[in-house]
């Protein structure tokens, strides 16, 4: 009997050999706009084998504009971003905390603890395919940036005011409850995210990241676990420094680029954590050749493929080139045949 969509993603994500590596198709905005047609081929040519959801909340959060419109957008924590390009989300011009002495201009979106659970839980029952959730909601170093700004945030945090750790602490007790809601779902696991690395190295020292960062995942990880949920987590830039911590607190499955850390490096985590794609969008989806593409997937797949902890995923995002992409999933499929 042949497996579905479910059963295999959690084949690839136990080891368990799966006769081949999950779809993950993920598209951009842009993609749908510059290239619709070839867009709509491959979706109907390599079908995802990871299902959606939404958030499905009782009460939706106040917020202003459109995110991906050219102009401003004020988000569920009263944080404006100027964007300049449409179908991209732009960034926060203006942090709202100017000093850790007054957060009152900060709004904590309780509304996402609202979700409905039986119309989750509906959608989830109603496909084959693997779902996670919640959307793109959990993300604490981000946030900080967002309500902050970058510079005073890393300022900030070589001798956090006191004021700082326990708005620290009240985010967190937020963004836990709204991955415990989750957790009570028939998804099939938990989703949270943070950019943490520049080109070449994590973005602060590991150990402080450790110190106030890795107990927060590591909450996350328990929540999810207690209720039989695996776990997935995103990660923009080079994390090497940090992928022996997210495999201790459990972390299932991480979406990192693994290109800027080396197929060498991440070798000795293969058969411990899930390579959540991805392909290079920086150079190869957007500048390579079709050739260079299907060999980048190839060396992948042979050095991190273990009976499983792949998942053949990339981001048809600005800039990538359709053939580009069409390679990455064709290339995906040819190597189990």
């Amino acid at each position: 009997m042949a497996l579905t969509s479910r059963e295999l993603v959690y084949r690839a994500l136990e080891f368990k050999d799966p006769p081949r590596a999950p779809v993950d198709f993920w598209a951009g905005d842009l993609a749908g706009k510059n290239y619709p047609k070839e867009l709509k081929e491959m979706r109907e040519r390599f079908p995802s084998d990871f299902g959606g959801v939404d958030d499905n909340l009782k009460i939706l959060p106040k917020t202003k504009g459109d995110k991906r419109e050219i102009g401003e957008f004020t988000d569920a924590w009263n944080c404006t971003r100027v964007n300049i390009q449409w179908g991209v989300v732009g960034e926060v011009k203006d942090p709202i905390i100017k000093d850790w002495s007054d957060t009152s201009s900060v709004h904590f979106p309780v509304e996402y603890l609202t979700s409905d659970r039986d119309k989750i839980n509906r959608q989830a029952g109603a496909q084959s395919g693997f779902v996670y959730g919640p959307n793109w909601l959990v993300n604490p170093f981000e946030r900080l940036q967002f309500l902050r700004g970058t510079e005073n945030v890393y300022m900030d945090l070589a001798d956090p005011p006191r004021q700082m750790l326990e708005f620290i602490k009240k985010m967190q007790d937020l963004f836990a409850k709204i991955i415990a809601v989750w957790a009570e779902t028939d998804v099939d696991a938990i989703f949270f995210s943070d950019d943490w690395g520049s080109q070449n190295n994590l973005l602060i020292d590991p150990a402080m990241w450790r110190r106030y960062f890795k107990p927060m995942y590591k909450e996350y990880c328990e929540i999810a676990k207690a209720r039989g949920k695996k776990v997935f987590m995103h990660s923009d830039g080079n994390i090497l420094a940090i992928y022996p911590d997210l495999i201790e607190i459990g972390v299932d499955a991480v979406n990192s680029q693994v290109f800027c850390m080396g197929f060498d490096k991440l070798k000795q985590f293969s058969g411990k954590i899930t390579f959540w794609g991805e392909i290079d969008r920086q150079r190869l989806l957007a500048f390579a050749k079709p050739e260079e593409v299907r060999e980048a997937v190839i060396n992948l797949h042979a050095n991190l493929w273990k009976k499983g902890g792949c998942i053949a995923q990339c981001e048809f995002g600005a800039g990538a080139k359709p053939e580009n992409v069409r390679a990455v999933y064709e290339t995906w499929e040819k190597v189990f045949q």
